[in-house]
């Protein structure tokens, strides 16, 4: 089982630094991430920013390692870190992200 693990950040720079962490601990197998504008409730306020949206391509079994290490780096004190099932993809690709991610 795979999953696609959705999670937002403040820039590029910290998207980065966490992206370059999960890769090199064999964590994810490929990583996504592209600037989003984002609308949302924080301490009773609309706030609209922009951020940096990431998608971290992993399998299912790595969740509880890529979220912590995120929590650990990221800075923001409530990140979105959403895991996303992938119930369907290309086998050759699901078979690279095996032989890339440690686990």
């Amino acid at each position: 089982m795979y999953y696609f693990i959705y999670i937002t950040f403040p820039d590029e720079d910290s998207a980065r630094k966490v992206a370059r962490h999960l890769l090199e601990n064999r964590l994810a197998a490929c990583v996504n991430f592209w600037r989003i504008n984002s609308m949302y409730w924080w301490e009773g306020e609309i706030q609209d920013d922009s951020e940096v949206a990431m998608i971290v391509k992993t399998r299912a079994e790595m969740y509880s390692k890529v979220r912590e290490e995120v929590k650990r780096l990221h800075p923001y004190t409530t990140p979105c870190i959403c895991a996303i099932n992938v119930e369907e993809g290309n086998a050759e690709f699901l078979r690279w992200i095996d032989s890339i991610v440690e686990g």
